[in-house]
């Protein structure tokens, strides 16, 4: 086993089969991936385990990638339609896939997820600790915490959340604030009830070495969670959330220090007017890390639309800075997902990332917008199902209701407008009626 993390290579100038790979599918020079995973302003997830990872990296100058969450709950633990998810997740060329599994035998699930996966798997390791050790939250040791990071991490998992910036200090401020909906991150409230049972401090904070320690073994790049994001429009941007931020600044540098890569996880909850601030805030306090946002969903009153509320979100987020989009579906707030929810959220989450890659001239990235141009201008339907991101929807519908003239869509019939206007360019007679 290669015992140098990509972090360690790169800083060797060494340039590994993953950061070739990533440097072929962004269309850039293999040393310039080296150079910023070296410098830590791109990561590439790849645990040592993970034996038939496709790799993608994440951050500066990088298309926008995208994270789909699934996993069983004790309410749902249908590990079948779990795997159907998977198998849309894939189907749909996502990059990650994050296991948010509590409940049940997730050492199985995992271990077939990470064997039939080529997109890269995350999983937040506390989510399994009570399960796995078959104990209450307070009875759990930091000895707990660490040895299920350490199982995750063996299995090949390519990255992890730790919610190491909540720490006493930062949790007694929260204590002060005037939040209308105070934690909303599962593991930062399980940490923030912990600390407050046991009277200790967050031991992934407290023993963070070791972690780091763990997470170089195999190569894992942490993602750091941020526990106290915003869950309403009117907890964003405040102390809490910043001052969190601030710790992770600090962790960022000490994981840089033992070659363990580094994603920055973000709101939450936010006003289309405070997006872009927030984006640039983060990357200016953490360095440049690569920075993965949960929407931001941008309105809290459209519960079964929230992958629309996320997708405007996200799209701003990803122009701004942001690179790295966690999908929301119809469900959120209210359900766990099922297979379609899984499907709408990917969608609306892939419009986003694509559309923010066109606005920040990621080189290629309207290739295929000019070619369904060219497509729609020849009114020619083979090929813009060819050029949609869904080209099954998309046929679905001009097939739902035929068109009594062909070539055009039953809209407009012979008013179609590139058909009128082709006419006349040809030199033909437009008829109507």
């Amino acid at each position: 086993m290669n015992k140098l993390t990509q972090m360690a290579a790169a800083k060797q100038g060494i340039i590994t089969k993953e950061m070739e790979i990533v440097a072929n599918k962004e269309g850039l020079d293999p040393r310039t991936i080296m150079e910023r995973v070296a410098a830590g302003t791109i990561a590439i997830p790849a645990n040592k385990n993970h034996r038939n990872l496709d790799p993608n990296g994440v951050g500066q100058g990088l298309k926008t990638k995208v994270n789909v969450n699934l996993g069983v709950s004790r309410d749902c633990a249908n590990y079948e339609m779990e795997f159907k998810k998977v198998e849309v997740a894939l189907e749909n060329d996502v990059e990650a896939i994050m296991d948010l599994s509590n409940y049940g035998k997730t050492y199985d699930f995992r271990e077939k997820l990470i064997a039939m996966s080529s997109a890269m798997i995350g999983t937040v390791p506390i989510y399994d600790a009570i399960g796995y050790f078959d104990k209450d939250l307070i009875d759990l040791t930091a000895k707990d915490f660490l040895s299920i990071l350490e199982l995750h991490a063996s299995q090949g998992v390519d990255f992890v959340t730790i919610h190491a910036g909540i720490t006493r200090k930062v949790a007694a401020d929260f204590r002060k604030s005037e939040r209308l909906t105070n934690i909303v991150s599962r593991g930062g409230s399980l940490l923030f009830a912990w600390m407050a049972m046991t009277g200790n401090e967050n031991p992934f904070y407290e023993y963070y070495d070791e972690v780091l320690d763990i997470l170089a073994k195999y190569d894992v790049t942490i993602s750091l969670g941020d526990a106290l994001r915003p869950g309403c429009l009117h907890d964003a941007t405040d102390p809490g959330q910043i001052g969190e931020l601030i710790e992770l600044s600090l962790l960022i540098e000490r994981a840089w220090a033992k070659n363990v890569q580094v994603i920055v996880e973000g709101p939450g909850h936010m006003a289309i007017d405070e997006i872009a601030a927030n984006m640039k805030i983060q990357k200016r306090l953490c360095h440049d890390a690569p920075f993965y946002v949960l929407g931001p969903i941008v309105t809290d009153i459209a519960p079964g639309y929230d992958h629309i509320t996320s997708a405007i979100g996200g799209a701003i987020a990803a122009s701004n800075g942001a690179d790295f989009l966690c999908y929301v579906t119809p469900a959120e707030h209210l359900r766990l997902p099922d297979v379609q929810d899984v499907k709408e959220g990917i969608m609306a989450v892939k419009i986003a990332a694509h559309a923010a890659d066109i606005a920040k001239k990621i080189p290629g990235a309207r290739d295929r917008d000019d070619q369904m141009a060219k497509a729609r201008n020849k009114v020619d339907w083979e090929g813009m199902f060819d050029c949609a991101l869904d080209p099954q929807k998309a046929r679905d519908y001009y097939d739902s209701i035929p068109a009594a003239q062909q070539k055009t869509c039953s809209m407009c019939g012979k008013m179609c407008a590139l058909r009128t206007t082709n006419k006349i360019l040809d030199g033909e007679i437009v008829d109507i009626f």
